[in-house]
């Protein structure tokens, strides 16, 4: 998952869940922020950014806050990258080698997932999360409370109750981490859907990411611990 445009900035301070403020070359500008999250553990003053160029001269903002580094860790925050990278990982043959057809934004009950795919005779059912929060090499989600989480995680069991393979894909935007946990003390409704998903059959994977400042790749497996 490639940017077309990408340019180095400093981090000022976040505004609002949307725009941000950052300098670059001196130059104060606003940008739009591309994560509804906190992120406040990443999003400090003084720290290194990568802003995406918009193309578009009609858009409000010129630039995109994508990546920031924390610490000597690229961390990407661009809570869209995790499905494009995913509906590559899976063009890819990556997670499935006999892969017949993807949909993606497929919609099932009251819920639209992610990805919906075939292989090997077998219909699935794909939701994607991206993964910002780091804490000593660890990693947790969500941020902030998800009702809309949850409520994937419970109509992904109606998948699996329905006959459906069911896939929760934690995406990892960012390198060398250690394992994957559910934020129980943000979320702990989360958890306990996320326990329950895969105590009915729903597989929990979970893959870090190689992350520049103009791309993110899925790249490895990270330990899943519930």
């Amino acid at each position: 998952m490639k940017y077309n445009s990408i340019i180095k900035g400093e981090f000022i301070k976040r505004l609002n869940r949307f725009v941000a403020l950052c300098r670059i070359d001196s130059e104060d500008i606003y940008c739009h922020v591309k994560n509804t999250g906190r992120c406040k553990e990443i999003l400090v003053e003084g720290a290194e950014c990568f802003l995406e160029v918009s193309s578009n001269p009609q858009r409000k903002y010129g630039y995109s806050l994508v990546t920031v580094k924390k610490g000597e860790r690229l961390i990407n925050i661009d809570s869209q990258a995790p499905n494009k990278a995913v509906g590559e990982f899976l063009k890819e043959g990556k997670l499935f080698s006999d892969i017949s057809f993807i949909q993606p934004e497929k919609t099932y009950g009251n819920s639209r997932f992610d990805f919906y795919f075939e292989h090997g005779g077998k219909k699935a059912f794909l939701e994607v999360k991206g993964v910002t929060l780091e804490k000593d090499g660890a990693v947790f989600f969500p941020d902030a409370p998800t009702e809309r989480g949850t409520k994937h995680l419970n109509e992904l069991c109606d998948c699996i109750e329905q006959g459906y393979e069911a896939y929760a894909f934690f995406v990892v935007q960012m390198k060398n981490v250690k394992a994957f946990s559910p934020n129980d003390s943000t979320d702990f409704a989360f958890g306990k859907a996320l326990r329950a998903a895969a105590d009915k059959g729903v597989k929990i994977i979970c893959y870090d990411c190689s992350v520049t400042e103009n791309e993110m790749l899925i790249e490895a497996a990270v330990p899943v611990i519930l």
